[in-house]
């Protein structure tokens, strides 16, 4: 089987064989039943490709869908003239950057169906062609606009200029207003969604669809249809792999599924590391490697965020549908841009509540966090890590602590801010990623245990102060009875009491029992 990596034109992927998984019912009733459409989802979630299956449609090519679900769905195939925008190929540093790509698409445009000279706006010179496109052919307009967010996301911290980038969208995307009889569809996609009042206001009768349950499945993959078209493939990933199908299947569902874009949706694959895992034959963390949350991370840092909110955090409906407010909490657009999904709703007080998606992205994106707190670059802090784990396995605690003693001195102050939170965020990285390879708890039902790690010949209960002591910590775990529920089942139990100090923001002691 040929595995479309990378591409994204439709025609390209149907005429060269490539593996296809059919959206194209989708694609009818998005073309049929509405005017506007939004539609927010990760990047290489598909969004590219969506757009490029719509246009090959709109476009009359009939002979590309042959064997498609639209194919009994269509009788007209009417060709219609596309007006096709993707914003992702610039940086977006000034002003300038935005006149230049636009200008550039309007002139390509200009140079097929007329201009008119007198018109020199972004905006006016869009509502000419689209009314230009209309007369010369007969036919309503298609308007797709890729990442239509890219200036707006590039400048997140500089509120100046993106404040300028949202004047000039605006006016831009408000002429699909004013030009509405001329067109057919309009279709715009991007990671994040800026607030209507922001960006869309002069155009109020988009439909989002973001969160519409009737569209979840248009980008990604569902395991059924990765069962539908994928089956073999995905036995020989397990027969390389030295497991069962179904195994296999399980394994996949962990490191790939879980994404949720409503409270109620089924569970969306990343199609992106599917087929790269089908292809290579082998898990890892291709969708991540991709891209790194370098500006997310930023964010955190400048907001002081508690990271245990993201496994936990709760946001309302309205934080949760648009990133205007990312600086004082930037739990909608770390969703939105696909690190954290949707994991419980509560309808009551319209609040929902967020974690990661699966494995692979958890993984990235907390190991991605782990230099910042600890001052390791990346290779050093997957090493140790990896020394963390085949410690804990073979029961070595002291080697364990003292690993863990010297990540924590090697702290940068420059990065830490408040020394009790950066505690807590340091602990709640730790923890994650130890819980990747081994077990590990938090609570217990008598009071609070800070971490418990369980291997299959060995228990660890550590509970960590702040300005205080190793011995008393120890003692809340006699105190507590920590260790009871493991006393009789065979394995080996280690008790570690901890102490972090505020003024040195360091781990001054530790002290084992």
């Amino acid at each position: 089987m040929k595995y479309p990596i990378g591409i994204q034109n439709f025609e390209s992927l149907r005429r060269e064989g490539y593996a296809y998984v059919d959206k194209t019912a989708l694609i009818w009733q998005i073309a049929n039943t509405g005017r506007y459409y939004f539609l927010s989802r990760p990047r290489r979630f598909g969004k590219s490709l969506l757009l490029s299956t719509l246009e090959a449609y709109l476009e009359g090519k009939r002979e590309l869908f042959q064997g498609l679900a639209i194919e009994k769905l269509e009788t007209a195939w009417e060709k219609h003239p596309i007006l096709h925008l993707d914003l992702n190929a610039s940086r977006y540093t000034c002003l300038e950057d935005l006149y230049e790509i636009i200008d550039r698409y309007l002139r390509s445009w200009e140079d097929q169906y007329g201009r008119d000279e007198r018109t020199t706006s972004l905006a006016g010179r869009f509502a000419d062609v689209i009314k230009r496109a209309y007369e010369k052919t007969g036919m309503t307009v298609v308007i797709l606009v890729d990442e239509y967010d890219k200036p707006l996301t590039s400048t997140i911290t500089d509120e100046a200029l993106q404040d300028k980038f949202r004047i000039e969208l605006k006016a831009f995307y408000g002429v699909m207003k004013s030009t509405d009889r001329y067109i057919k569809v309009g279709f715009l996609t991007g990671v994040t969604k800026f607030s209507k009042v922001s960006v869309f206001s002069d155009l109020n009768n988009i439909d989002d669809i973001s969160m519409d349950n009737r569209y979840i499945t248009a980008c990604g993959m569902t395991e059924q249809e990765i069962r539908d078209n994928f089956d073999e493939d995905v036995a020989a990933l397990a027969e390389a792999n030295s497991m069962t199908k179904d195994k296999c299947y399980g394994k996949m569902r962990c490191w790939y599924d879980g994404y949720h874009f409503n409270e109620n949706s089924v569970g969306m694959y990343n199609p992106y590391s599917v087929i790269k895992t089908l292809s290579k034959l082998r898990f890892s963390d291709y969708w991540f490697e991709t891209g790194t949350p370098t500006l997310l991370v930023n964010l955190l840092k400048q907001s002081h965020f508690d990271l245990n909110r993201l496994v936990d955090g709760e946001v309302s409906g309205q934080l949760l549908d648009s990133v205007d407010a990312v600086k004082e909490n930037p739990l909608s657009i770390i969703y939105q841009s696909g690190y954290l999904t949707i994991k419980g709703y509560d309808p009551e007080f319209d609040e929902y509540t967020l974690g990661f998606p699966n494995e692979e992205v958890e993984r990235g994106f907390v190991s991605f966090l782990l230099p910042m707190y600890s001052n390791q670059d990346k290779e050093t802090a997957k090493f140790n890590i990896a020394q963390f784990v085949k410690e804990i396995r073979s029961g070595k605690p002291e080697a364990f602590m003292t690993r863990l003693e010297a990540m924590m001195a090697d702290t940068d102050y420059r990065i830490i801010g408040d020394s009790e939170l950066y505690f807590h965020n340091f602990l709640f990285i730790f923890f994650r990623l130890l819980g990747l390879y081994v077990e590990v708890e938090r609570t217990t039902s008598d009071g609070r245990m800070d971490m418990v790690v369980k291997t299959p010949n060995y228990v660890y209960i550590l509970e960590f102060k702040l300005d205080q002591s190793a011995d008393v910590a120890l003692q809340q775990i006699e105190d507590k009875q920590y260790a009871k529920p493991f006393e009789g089942d065979g394995r080996t139990i280690y008790k570690i009491g901890v102490n972090f100090s505020s003024e040195t923001r360091r781990m001054t002691e530790w002290k084992l029992a």
